[in-house]
């Protein structure tokens, strides 16, 4: 693998089509072997975009606009980080080979969109996931809950992010509230809904999973110790890494992980996320990209999972070993409001085993997340204690 240097003529360069906090951190990990990187976003000022070469703000789900950046910048690789993109465009570009998609434009077409990736994972690969179904109408939805899902059921757009457009349903009078919310909140409305029955789980995990090229010039497939996390209305509060789990249930979610990356192609990081109980494990989303739960590793792993991305990338060995317990926080806006101040960030840190990133998004909205506190320690439990109390020490307010 050669590498160029950046802002040169033989420049090796990745355009991030995305630049959150997750962009952010897979910019700095490429940009410590050199490589140029371009930093796109709907809106500016976004946190990759504040350390990148360059920065472009277009309507990522135009696929002309992308087109027409792709060949002003002409890059080597295009890495999306978010769903709201014109996946047509990136298929057409590969096809071209203008440019490499990472993983692949397939992957980004299968898992941008909830109905590819679960039609995916059951016609083609076999892997168990909940009872589910699509609905165009609110009717169509109806019929589904009755006649097969039941009570409790998520209602989910099938293009979203960050627990955005979903709802647990607990019964039929809830029921038009989620279609509506479905349609409404997700990143783009696709005219289907995902309706999925509920599992009966004792934990959830993400299993990172890294397609990475050995010596041989062949791929080879590497799981991260798996990360336990708890979600509100769908969304990551906390994670942890180890998620202790019997050897049959983290054997059968490995099995499930390769076999679905297997299928996808390509190399990178994966966020497999799989519902667990006891020795048996469902099938639920994946990611081809750092997954947001991952952010845990940056206390954990000697090769974080932005570290593990890009290296994959790049084709240079990988390790996905763990080297710490530990565990992360999110810090919620609480407020909406723009240019945003932090306190308490000295008393969050007095702990040595405590780190703080603030992701300096240029607005603040109530749930959205302005930052991650990661603590390591001895073991889980108290990893966890530590990050939480450290995220409720930062406090996020408006300037006067």
């Amino acid at each position: 693998m050669r590498i160029g240097t950046a802002l040169t003529p033989n420049a090796t360069k990745v355009l991030l089509l995305g630049s959150g906090e997750l962009g952010k951190e897979i910019a700095i990990s490429l940009q410590r072997y050199g490589v140029e990187v371009i930093a796109v976003d709907r809106y500016p000022n976004a946190p990759a975009q504040h350390i990148a070469q360059r920065s472009h703000v277009i309507d990522m789900t135009d696929a002309n606009a992308i087109k027409q950046l792709i060949a002003l910048e002409k890059p080597d690789y295009i890495i999306p980080e978010i769903e709201a993109i014109a996946t047509n465009a990136l298929a057409e570009i590969e096809a071209e080979g203008v440019s490499k998609v990472v993983p692949n434009a397939r992957a980004v077409q299968l898992t941008m969109n909830r109905e590819g990736i679960r039609t995916m994972a059951v016609e083609e690969v076999g892997v168990p996931t909940s009872n589910y179904a699509f609905a165009k109408t609110y009717a169509q939805l109806q019929y589904a809950v009755d006649n097969g899902i039941g009570y409790p059921c998520f209602i989910k757009p099938t293009m979203s992010s960050s627990g955005k457009g979903q709802s647990r349903v607990k019964s039929a009078s809830e029921l038009e509230q989620a279609w509506n919310y479905a349609k409404s909140g997700g990143r783009t409305d696709t005219g289907k809904v995902i309706v999925e029955g509920a599992v009966d789980f004792d934990y959830e995990i993400t299993l990172l999973t890294v397609r990475a090229f050995n010596q041989n010039g062949t791929i080879e497939t590497h799981f991260c110790e798996p990360i336990g996390h708890r979600q509100e209305d769908g969304d990551y509060r906390e994670s942890w890494q180890p998620q202790q789990m019997t050897a049959k249930a983290l054997q059968n979610s490995q099995d499930i992980a390769k076999k679905v990356t297997d299928n996808i192609g390509g190399v990178g990081l994966f966020g497999v996320e799989l519902f667990i109980k006891a020795d048996e494990v469902w099938f639920s989303e994946v990611s081809p990209r750092p997954h947001d739960t991952g952010m845990v590793t940056m206390v954990t792993q000697r090769q974080t999972e932005f570290d593990l991305h890009a290296r994959a990338i790049l084709g240079l060995p990988v390790s996905t070993q763990l080297d710490k317990t530990g565990a992360s926080a999110v810090i919620l806006g609480g407020l909406d409001a723009k240019g945003v101040e932090f306190t308490g960030l000295d008393e969050a840190l007095s702990d040595s085993e405590i780190d703080i990133r603030l992701f300096a998004k240029p607005e603040s909205f109530i749930t959205r997340r302005l930052g991650v506190a990661l603590a390591t320690a001895e073991n889980i439990s108290e990893a966890r204690a530590k990050a939480v109390a450290a995220a409720d020490k930062i406090n996020v307010v408006s300037r006067p």
